[in-house]
């Protein structure tokens, strides 16, 4: 199935708000999970950054799973931001995650470099996906942990329909419609692999781990 992109920016505050809500648990939940597993021990950090933070809810579980760690998230949408902030404020995190309005490339963050840098479904939002590699190259060092979740583009329309439905079926309509959107709108595997060919990151590892998500890790050389 033909890719189909879908807007890079989620800026409307009625969306913002929806995925503030949302129940998200699962696949976040398996990406900490995941990080923990390939970065063991006190491996990740002690700074680290998150690419396309949304409403912060991986930086969230990234300081609670990490809690010696400093994050800064980065985004692009305002009502998003808005609404990370909230909940880091009410979680009581304020001095371990700072968010950041930035675009991709070249977003202005405080720090040169990140020993850990991670994001979370922000590759399927990017028209030029290299944007996102690009940017892990810049912010990372020698050393430097990587690990990129995103979603993977079903075989077809019925599959992307009952991805929907299995696991996005209880949830706002607007949610419905925006993963239906972002499994169109996902890389396959031989998409991502050529990506990491091309910005010259093809010797991190590729994973599939579950039946919509894959995983891209390892360390900058």
């Amino acid at each position: 199935m033909k890719r189909k992109a879908e807007p890079e920016l989620m800026n409307g505050k009625i969306q913002a708000e929806a995925y503030a809500l949302g129940d998200f648990e699962e696949p976040h939940s398996l990406f900490i999970q995941l990080l923990q597993h390939t970065f063991p021990g006190q491996e990740v950090g002690p700074w680290i950054v998150e690419l396309g933070c949304g409403t912060a809810d991986i930086s969230l579980r990234i300081a609670k799973a990490f809690p010696w760690c400093k994050i800064h998230g980065v985004d692009g949408s305002l009502p998003m931001l808005k609404f990370g902030r909230q909940a880091i404020s009410t979680a009581g995190l304020s001095d371990q995650i700072q968010l950041h309005r930035g675009y991709l490339p070249g977003a202005d963050l405080p720090r040169p470099f990140y020993h850990t840098i991670v994001s979370n479904s922000l590759l399927h939002h990017l028209a030029d996906p290299l944007t996102l590699w690009k940017e892990i190259r810049r912010l990372g060092r020698s050393g430097s942990g990587i690990f990129v979740m995103d979603l993977i583009r079903p075989n077809d329309l019925q599959e992307t329909q009952d991805l929907v439905q299995t696991y996005c079926g209880k949830e706002a309509k607007i949610l419905q419609r925006d993963f239906y959107c972002s499994l169109l709108a996902a890389y396959r595997t031989d998409e991502i692999i050529a990506q990491l060919r091309e910005t010259e990151l093809d010797h991190l590892e590729l994973r599939t781990v579950s039946d919509r998500h894959l995983i891209i890790y390892g360390r900058n050389l």
